[in-house]
């Protein structure tokens, strides 16, 4: 049903302001003007700096679409008051609405599972769910990144909205308390860490080390990643936590009608496909296969909560950061 949408050419362009810094990606546009006719002008940056400049050009923006990564940026926005809701029945059918704003106005495309991972040769009894890191057994073993980034303080918000805000506030204190090392770097360095020594517990996104399983990575060659192990969290509990990218169509966007159409278009298996087999990324539409590298990773219970709930946990997350001094 959804590539009906595409059997007639459109006329115009669509203005896409774009945080997503993937290569890959571009092949999702050429397919998608292919299909439409459809022209998409590019802006990419930051996607803060993105926000910001929408709500400085307000009504005068030529913004149709922002596309962004982690569901706290996409919250952001809309609070912002840069996106609009949107009606679409192939949205509706086809992205699940754990997935989705309560208000229609973004929608996630991809998702990666936030997990441990493990030096194989120094831990034979890993943590099994995001409580356990914190267990003093950890301490001096785990590295993550800072309490700045998105991922961590999505992380926390999701704590906050399983657990509440005592416990979480207790979960980051005994994870600062077992640190190996102060925050630093991305996910892929936190990867990086177990392979020098450093650390023996990392969390990372999946995607970063489905990449290096398919891509060559500094760092992390055949033999270091033959000594990693991963850990699914929280699978007899409330399942692994998820980060989601995903857009939304701008608030006063001049080309509404092909913004709408490209998010239906990104919702589309062709689509979805691209999000795995490019980008190493789990597809947010359910039944979409898996590239090989997210699927050696194996089956796995994500977390069902709704991620527009968790969204709304995030200043309460940096709260909690600051008073357990976690950097």
């Amino acid at each position: 049903m959804a590539t009906a949408v595409y059997a007639e050419s459109h006329v115009g362009e669509v203005n896409l302001y774009s945080s997503r810094h993937y290569d890959t990606d571009e092949r999702l546009y050429t397919d998608f003007t292919e299909q439409t006719g459809i022209v998409i002008n590019r802006i990419e940056g930051n996607a803060d700096e993105l926000i910001a400049r929408m709500t400085a050009e307000g009504r005068n923006s030529p913004a149709d679409i922002l596309l962004t990564v982690d569901t706290s940026r996409l919250e952001r926005a809309k609070n912002a008051g840069v996106l609009q809701s949107i009606d679409s029945d192939v949205l509706e059918a086809r992205i699940p609405s754990g997935l989705q704003d309560s208000d229609n106005q973004w929608f996630g495309f991809s998702q990666r599972a936030r997990i441990f991972f493990y030096d194989k040769t120094d831990v034979t009894d890993p943590p099994m769910d995001y409580i356990a890191l914190a267990d003093p057994a950890n301490k001096g073993m785990v590295c993550h990144r800072s309490s700045t980034n998105v991922y961590s303080q999505t992380l926390l918000a999701a704590v906050i909205e399983n657990f509440g805000t005592e416990a979480a506030t207790e979960w980051a204190q005994g994870v600062v308390n077992n640190f190996a090392r102060d925050p630093q770097g991305g996910d892929t360095d936190q990867l990086r860490g177990l392979v020098s020594g450093e650390c023996d517990i990392s969390i990372s996104n999946t995607y970063y080390f489905s990449r290096a399983l398919r891509v060559e990575v500094d760092g992390l060659d055949a033999e270091a990643m033959a000594n990693i192990g991963w850990i699914f969290p929280a699978q007899n509990a409330e399942g692994a936590h998820m980060n989601l990218s995903g857009g939304g169509v701008a608030a006063h966007a001049p080309n509404r009608d092909n913004a709408i159409l490209f998010l239906e278009y990104l919702a589309s298996d062709q689509a979805q496909q691209y999000f795995s087999a490019g980008n190493d990324e789990y597809p947010a539409v359910p039944g979409v296969g898996l590239s090989p590298s997210v699927a050696a990773l194996g089956m796995f219970r994500p977390d069902a909560v709704d991620l527009s709930e968790v969204a709304k946990n995030v200043p309460e997350a940096q709260l909690i950061f600051n008073q357990v001094g976690w950097e």
